[in-house]
């Protein structure tokens, strides 16, 4: 497996919680929280969760708040020694390739913002399916979004740590968690962060500026689009078949994605 370098130091640990304090960052973030939460849905009797890649503790704050058993995860020390003061939580220096935990440890476990900036995200994936009983949930930055053109045409101009990034559609991120998950995976999800303008915040339409997208392992209960459920089995997953390509060949609506 292959060890990551912490992409994040001091200088964006400082300012990482501040930015949801702008105008912008309080939009998305309420946006993101919601339709991540419409997954968590999907887990009716996850009682514990991992943050991959937790950085500030943000999200594990906000997945503990759930009624969760939450514990952060990151390579960053200068990103955990911020969470560790903003964070009554369990906070884990480590690397996603390698994660110290045992077999089945959590119920569930997310990457938000993370997957983005992995080099080796299969083997992350799988990393991850290893220490998770029923599932992972993803909060990803849709490639194929109108504030990810908006993204790329600043980031001429002005570089951020985005350039590090590498962005996903929707098709292609399926076929990613398809190829950790095997043939029998079942993947859910939707879209939010549209323009302001939309009529509503989350659809089953691929170009939300950011995309919640979450893979069954277990008999859970499944919402549709409208929010309601039934029961489905979903086994676990088997050992995957085959490589992820990397190639996105889904339709492109026409280059858009979600912007900071």
């Amino acid at each position: 497996m292959v060890a990551e370098k912490p992409v994040f130091g001091g200088q964006v640990a400082a300012h990482y919680e501040a930015w949801y304090e702008t105008p912008n960052g309080s939009r998305a973030d309420e946006l993101e929280k919601a339709a991540l939460r419409r997954l968590l849905g999907s887990f009716p009797q996850a009682r514990s969760v991992l943050e991959v890649g937790c950085g500030t503790g943000h999200f594990t704050r906000w997945l503990g708040e759930q009624g969760l058993a939450a514990v952060g995860l990151d390579l960053s020390a200068d990103m955990l020694a911020k969470a560790q003061t903003l964070n009554g939580l369990s906070f884990v220096r480590g690397d996603t390739h390698h994660l110290p935990f045992a077999d089945g440890a959590f119920d569930v476990v997310a990457f938000v913002t993370t997957l983005e900036f992995l080099s080796e995200p299969q083997q992350a994936l799988m990393e991850a399916l290893r220490v998770a009983r029923r599932g992972l949930l993803l909060g990803v930055l849709n490639r194929w979004s109108l504030l990810g053109l908006k993204r790329r045409l600043a980031e001429r101009a002005r570089p951020s740590v985005y350039r590090a990034a590498r962005f996903y559609g929707v098709g292609e991120l399926k076929r990613l968690l398809k190829s950790v998950g095997g043939d029998e995976a079942h993947v859910v999800w939707h879209t939010t962060l549209f323009p302001r303008q939309w009529p509503r915040p989350q659809s089953a339409l691929p170009c939300g500026g950011f995309i919640a997208m979450a893979l069954l392992m277990a008999e859970t209960e499944q919402r549709d689009e409208e929010g309601c459920s039934d029961k489905k089995k979903v086994p676990r997953l088997s050992v995957p078949k085959k490589a992820w390509s990397g190639a996105d060949e889904e339709t492109k609506p026409g280059e858009r994605e979600k912007g900071r």
